[in-house]
């Protein structure tokens, strides 16, 4: 195993309720009739970009001007006030012994601000990948290859910890072992998906990565 990459929201910080539950209010704004539910069927996992496109073709029209900027200050200040780590999440950081990072559909100002929000930031320093350092995001393989060339790992030999099934396509797509973390998404979809392994607990991940190194020098 040459490297771990890790998403961010729902992975290492507990950030999609929050920030999906901003996104529906400003939607239900809008007009659109959407319930939590609905934005993890049909939002988790993609970026923004990708996101406004969804809601371009709901509303037959883009949404206002304003309201990509109005939804990055309302969920950043929900962030701010709410966030936590993902259970676990710490301790798992502290016992690796294998290079990690984190490679995520998300900006990276908002990256830095949920990992230092929740004291993670200073696990990641110089070690963050986010969808503007690529072409395409995710289910494209583009930022997870990325992360793997700037941190001189061979693909075949990284394992992606992902929560969303856009994220596990992504990993497979990318060549790479994925591990999909049944949080906030029903472990069925990460299935589906095509993950290799699925967990729910962040404190079976170094049970899982020790089984995966020690089948991989069988």
């Amino acid at each position: 195993m040459d490297l771990v990459i890790f998403d961010c929201d729902g992975v290492l910080v507990d950030s999609e309720r929050i920030t999906n539950r901003v996104f529906c209010e400003m939607l239900n704004e809008l007009g659109v009739e959407v319930s939590l539910e609905d934005m993890f069927q049909r939002f988790v996992g993609y970026s923004m970009a990708q996101c406004v496109a969804i809601i371009t073709d709901i509303l037959g029209t883009p949404p206002p001007e304003d309201f990509v900027p109005r939804l990055r200050r309302r969920s950043a200040a929900a962030l701010v006030s709410e966030i936590a780590p993902v259970a676990g999440v710490s301790a798992v950081l502290k016992t690796l012994t294998v290079p990690y990072c984190v490679a995520s559909s998300g900006e990276r100002e908002k990256i830095r601000l949920t990992l230092g929000s929740t004291g993670l930031l200073g696990y990641f320093e110089g070690k963050i990948f986010s969808v503007g350092d690529v072409k395409e995001p995710k289910p494209a393989p583009d930022v997870f290859l990325h992360a793997a060339s700037v941190m001189g790992a061979d693909p075949r030999s990284c394992v992606v910890i992902e929560d969303t099934p856009v994220g596990v396509q992504a990993g497979i797509a990318a060549g790479m072992t994925v591990y999909g973390f049944a949080a906030d998404t029903p472990e069925r979809r990460l299935w589906e998906a095509g993950a290799d392994e699925v967990f729910t607990a962040m404190a079976a991940l170094p049970q899982l990565l020790t089984q995966h190194s020690r089948q991989a020098c069988l």
